[in-house]
């Protein structure tokens, strides 16, 4: 597999000790899309976005990300991650973490103040900028994530989860502005256990025990199956897999 393009994960399996929990996963990302990573809790979609975003190394195969081999500290400016659990500083308001944040990847000063708004008004908080994050709901703390996550205006975008506690009037907007992205030139990698959001991706890669077990877009993989939801062709996915 050619590492051009956005994204190549070539064979990758991943070890921790005896534990197997990624084997032999093999796709590409050739140009900006939405890519959803679908699987039950525990399919090793969490292991395999860090592993993209340079967080963790594969024990078997490799990944380029914009042409380069990860881990490279040199795509850290262009890759936004956001991951199941919020690591933020509770003591300090919303704007105060995003400055926090902002300044690892160097960007401080009047460009920062205003990236902060753009970035705070794309997640809904804008009035609560000067609030401290032990006052946030959880919903609020995912939102302040996401924005933290788009602070340096990354090319690629790895949201781990990104929708859990948020309400679905909220969630209609963020995927809206994940398309916003897209179209501007942003690739979003995105997982989900939640089988409606996968028809709202433009391809996805199906992973239930570690194993990619189908990749293709929403009506693919459900003509492929013969079926009218996700949910179904996941299923159905599953059980051919399990049958091989």
């Amino acid at each position: 597999m050619a590492n051009t393009g956005v994204l190549t994960v070539n064979h990758v399996s991943k070890r921790f000790g005896e534990k197997r929990v990624l084997k032999d996963v093999n796709f590409s990302i050739d140009r900006p899309e939405i890519f959803g990573l679908l699987g039950p809790s525990g399919a090793g979609k969490t292991t395999l976005i860090k592993m993209i975003a340079g967080m963790d190394q594969p024990t078997e195969g490799t990944i380029h990300v914009l042409g380069q081999k990860v881990p490279d500290l040199a795509l850290m400016n262009k890759i936004g991650y956001m991951g199941q659990s919020d690591a933020l500083y509770e003591e300090l308001s919303a704007f105060e973490n995003l400055a926090f944040f902002a300044a690892l990847y160097g960007l401080t000063g009047k460009r920062m103040k205003e990236r902060a708004q753009e970035v705070l008004e794309l997640v809904g908080l804008s009035q609560d900028a000067k609030t401290i994050v032990e006052r946030f709901s959880g919903g609020m703390k995912r939102r302040l994530s996401l924005a933290i996550a788009l602070m340096h205006q990354p090319q690629i975008l790895i949201l781990d989860e990104p929708t859990v506690g948020i309400d679905p009037f909220l969630r209609q907007k963020l995927w809206e502005t994940f398309e916003n992205f897209r179209k501007s030139g942003v690739t979003i990698i995105v997982t989900s256990h939640v089988m409606d959001e996968a028809e709202r991706c433009a391809r996805l890669g199906l992973i239930r025990d570690g194993r990619l077990i189908a990749l293709g877009t929403p009506e693919e993989l459900k003509t492929a199956t013969e079926t009218n939801s996700m949910e179904e062709a996941f299923l159905k996915f599953g059980g051919e897999n399990d049958a091989n």
